[in-house]
């Protein structure tokens, strides 16, 4: 019988939460111990483990994820209440609320990272290659898709692109590395110093607010709003479609992100690149989808890719000719899209198990 499968390496992953790495030997762990000495050079599952959250491309995920396993400099001998206690600072939230949320995240996440390594998808080779192809069929016609690995800041000649958003509209900073505050930085306009001078993706966003009587309110997950995209003009990007899909939680920094909130946003942003496409000239013919909901949403890359691929299909099965781009930031996030006609499935517990030891 397989044992690497999400369900056995989440299970173990808890076992290892509560012992921490100095007692990792007492511990019966066969679902990890089959994914180390298959994925890491000594076989050891704390190599293992670091290994997984090393690949998480997320600060705040990455961090906690550390402290809870007991991996971050100077805390393998804590106690779990310790380790837990320090996790739930990295989310600014208290012990009880990062156990009954955050955690499940974290250690999901984790499990998620450890199951893509069993599977052998721990990196494919892109170096010296930032975009690649993938071909597919799907709703009964061939698919061409066109994956961007590298920020969403360097993309050219896309018409429109996705850019992920709270449900107030929020634009982050821009000095942040979010695909929304990078999009706002690029799409400003700048003088020679640097100083900038216009917030054209900003003020588009109040622009359209203020028509759709929502300023200062949040809108219902899903809405999509269209904007100019300001100095990215120059660059090929004509549009830039804001996905309200995070929700943020009261009192904290943390936000809820459903599946259903993604479906439901791709779809729109399809429905309002048909309704705009013959408005410009050349009309609107491409878009580029970052994994919504997969950054601060927390959202495992596949979760996302599959509640986005729902919308997708359903407008390819009805005919669309849209060319499709993906931009993604991590090799595990494109070694995911490089498969995807065998590996979406919205429900994750029922995925194929890995390989047997």
């Amino acid at each position: 019988m397989p044992l690497v499968d999400h369900g056995s390496i989440l299970a173990e992953l808890r076992k290892v939460r509560l012992a921490g790495p100095v007692r990792l030997r007492d511990l019966k762990l066969s679902a990890l111990r089959c994914a180390a000495a298959a994925r890491t050079p000594d076989g050891s599952v704390e190599g293992l483990l670091r290994l997984a959250v090393a690949r998480i491309d997320t600060d705040t995920l990455r961090t906690a994820a550390e402290y809870t396993l007991g991996l971050a400099q100077g805390t393998r001998d804590w106690a779990p209440s310790s380790r837990r206690s320090r996790a739930a600072q990295v989310y600014g939230v208290s012990v009880e609320r990062f156990r009954k949320h955050q955690e499940l995240l974290v250690l999901g996440y984790v499990a998620d990272q450890i199951v893509e390594l069993a599977d052998g998808g721990a990196a494919q080779d892109w170096s010296g290659s930032s975009h690649r192809h993938v071909d597919l069929r799907t709703a009964g016609r061939d698919v061409r898709l066109t994956l961007h690995v590298h920020p969403v800041d360097l993309l050219r000649n896309v018409d429109v692109v996705v850019s992920p958003s709270n449900t107030h509209f929020g634009l982050p900073e821009p000095y942040k590395s979010s695909v929304s505050a990078s999009l706002r930085r690029a799409g400003a306009v700048q003088g020679v110093t640097g100083d900038v001078h216009d917030d054209p993706v900003l003020d588009g966003l109040r622009k359209w607010a203020a028509q759709q009587g929502t300023s200062g309110r949040p809108v219902l997950p899903g809405t999509v709003a269209a904007t100019d995209s300001g100095a990215l003009v120059s660059q090929g990007i004509r549009r830039i479609y804001h996905a309200a899909v995070a929700v943020p939680r009261a009192g904290t920094n943390d936000y809820d992100v459903l599946p259903a909130d993604i479906t439901r946003a791709t779809s729109r942003v399809l429905a309002i690149l048909a309704g705009e496409r013959d408005h410009f000239t050349p009309p609107l013919r491409s878009v580029c989808f970052p994994l919504l909901g997969s950054g601060r949403g927390g959202l495992p890359y596949e979760v996302s890719l599959a509640a986005m691929w729902a919308a997708v299909e359903a407008e390819l099965a009805r005919g669309a000719q849209w060319d499709l781009h993906f931009v993604v930031r991590t090799p595990t996030a494109a070694a995911l899209l490089e498969r995807l006609p065998t590996r979406i499935r919205p429900d994750r517990d029922q995925s194929p198990p890995g390989p047997s030891c």
